[in-house]
């Protein structure tokens, strides 16, 4: 039974595919369509899903929405009634807003066509199926946290074998994905685009606001509930998610955004993150002792928070715990499509192999090499193909290029996991600054991720367990790191980021920490080769890797679209599969207009 699945008309429009509970495909439509976090509905999406799998949409049995129309409509109009002053004009603005979901079943009849049934899931149904049933739990606890679905921001619950029991909730208005929401917009980045780079910019500042963040915004309980004062906001009727109240509160107006950052801003980023770090952990010991669970299974945009991630496994609240790597709204449209699969249809779930989780989130297109030598030849692009690319990538890295990494399936989700990569030398101090400056035109203040081989993961960091979504926050082990002068240690916020702190400077945090991926044959067969490779020559089994795409585009799909990022920055080299493409041989990318009027910073 074949099962498509759809996320749309709020932010990263998504569709999924599966064939009797197994994923045949996942795919953002921002991917195709080249507009980030587009939330328009995902036909480019759908298309590419039936087009791979040699299939029409009368194959399709069921459709789902991930989320209720008519309950969230019926939580914005009780918002807009009970809470002063109403705005009609933010009103209509808002249920314009909302008509596309009202419009699902006909626009999917006049799109493709399809006579079969439509079925809607709620939105924290969505999130939970998501998590849980592509984990290798029987039973397991899990935990929901986003900004809002209908009513629901937080939910919690158990789910065992094939079915979803849940058990407590925290309504709108009171939202930690909300609160964090708000303080991203106070220091000046873009709601539902920027809270990453609050918790990147989180280590940089010190806590000096956390009480006040505790004791006037939100009251947070000992088992981990709380309620927003909403005295500070005004998004329930709206407006602006902060109000004049806020910044009276703090004593100074928002941060205007691409402004210079300040240590006042780095220290509002530390208290929000160790607020939501508090009541997260909070809420997961809250969720040990009411059900007893000895796993945890988490999804919702908070869920991409790997900081918080890190801090539920260092406590050892739950003996292990599974994170979904599309936890934001993208993942609905696999959450929903299971959700129907196992707890509507009462579909068994497939015998457990000891696997721990969902291996790999591999799930959008590929090219075939002769797809790519036809792209090539066609635009005649100087190339050399290599049988040993793994090698001569390494070499190449090893000697402080930039590369470009084109490889298999697209990833499903926000993180770039070596199908659509950009990669360096993680023991080159420069090597952070200039990747965010000249290739990926953002803050400097932003750290790249380490991508080690598996088993030597536990040797550089210190980690116990696989990170294959980059979902978890580890440190640099002590034996790795450098001796810091007294005079470096009094340092302040920016003035941390040149600091040399380890063997691999370029993905060590300024508190130690890094954004772990951990790479396995089983996973990536041939992007654990290049980081062996690359092992074998330096005595390093760590490179650099970051999403291939430049500020405010999203990650490249095709190869043309790899090309095209390549030629606008200072990547060295390219990979496309076995074909290399070399910078400096390159004839110049002529363009009609300045690309970087194509995409919105974020």
């Amino acid at each position: 039974m074949k099962i498509l699945g759809i996320s749309a008309f709020y932010h990263d429009s998504a569709a999924t595919l599966i064939d009797d509970g197994r994923v045949l495909g996942a795919v953002q439509e921002e991917r195709f369509s080249r507009k980030k976090h587009d939330n328009g509905f995902p036909k480019a999406s759908v298309e590419y899903l039936l087009d791979n799998n040699g299939l029409t949409i009368s194959d399709v049995d069921y459709i789902v929405f991930y989320e209720k129309p008519f309950l969230k409509l019926a939580r914005i109009c009780r918002s807009f009634l009970f809470h002063y002053p109403f705005r009609l004009g933010a009103f209509m603005r808002v249920i314009n807003s909302q008509l596309n979901k009202f419009r699902v079943k006909s626009i999917i009849k006049n799109e493709f066509g399809y006579k079969g049934k439509v079925i809607f899931v709620k939105h924290h149904e969505s999130h939970a199926a998501s998590s849980f049933y592509p984990s290798a739990f029987k039973r397991a606890a899990f935990l929901t946290i986003d900004g809002v679905g209908e009513f629901e921001t937080l939910t919690y619950g158990v789910g065992n074998d094939n079915k979803l029991l849940f058990r407590g909730n925290i309504n709108f208005p009171h939202s930690l994905g909300l609160l964090y929401a708000a303080l991203t917009y106070f220091v000046g980045f873009k709601v539902n685009s920027g809270e990453y780079k609050v918790m990147g910019l989180a280590p940089y500042g010190v806590p000096k606001y956390k009480e006040k963040i505790l004791s006037e915004l939100i009251k947070l309980e000992e088992d981990g509930s709380f309620k927003l004062n909403m005295r500070y906001f005004d998004f329930t009727t709206g407006g602006p998610i902060i109000n004049n109240n806020f910044e009276n509160l703090f004593g100074r107006k928002r941060r205007m955004p691409e402004s210079e950052l300040t240590q006042d801003d780095m220290d509002f980023a530390r208290s929000v993150q160790e607020v939501i770090e508090e009541a997260v952990l909070r809420m997961a010991h809250r969720i040990r002792k009411e059900t007893g669970e000895k796993y945890l299974c988490l999804a919702g945009g908070v869920a991409l928070n790997c900081v918080v991630n890190g801090k539920i496994l260092k406590e050892n609240i739950f003996d292990d715990v599974y994170i979904q790597p599309a936890s934001g709204d993208a993942g609905g449209a696999l959450g929903a499509a299971l959700y129907v699969w196992y707890h509507v249809l009462n579909n068994p779930r497939v015998p457990f192999s000891g696997k721990k989780e969902l291996q790999d989130t591999y799930f959008g297109p590929s090219y075939s090499e002769n797809d790519i030598k036809e792209f090539l030849d066609y635009k005649k692009i100087p190339c050399t193909h290599c049988a040993d690319i793994e090698e001569k990538v390494a070499d190449l890295i090893s000697q402080g290029k930039v590369i470009g990494w084109f490889s298999g399936r697209m990833e499903f989700g926000p993180r770039a996991l070596g199908a659509r990569s950009i990669l360096g030398d993680p023991r080159n101090p420069e090597m952070q600054k200039n990747m965010n400056l000249k290739i990926k035109y953002r803050e400097s203040f932003r750290p790249f991720a380490p991508a080690v081989l598996e088993e030597e993961a536990g040797r550089w960091f210190e980690i116990d367990r696989p990170s294959p979504f980059m979902l978890l926050i580890a440190d640099v082990r002590s034996d790795k790191r450098k001796v810091i002068s007294d005079e470096n240690k009094n340092l302040f916020g920016i003035d941390k980021l040149n600091v040399v702190r380890s063997d691999i400077p370029a993905v060590t945090h300024v508190d130690y920490s890094a954004r772990l991926q951990t790479v396995s044959k089983e996973g990536n067969g041939k992007f654990y080769k290049l980081i062996n490779c690359f092992y074998k020559k330096t005595g390093c089994p760590v490179i650099i890797n970051t999403s291939f795409n430049v500020r405010g585009e999203p990650i490249v799909c095709t190869p043309e679209d790899a090309y095209k990022c390549f030629m606008r920055t200072g990547i060295d080299y390219l990979a496309l599969e076995n074909f290399l493409i070399d910078k400096s041989v390159q004839p110049e990318l002529k363009e009609k207009e300045d690309w970087r009027k194509t995409f919105i910073l974020d």
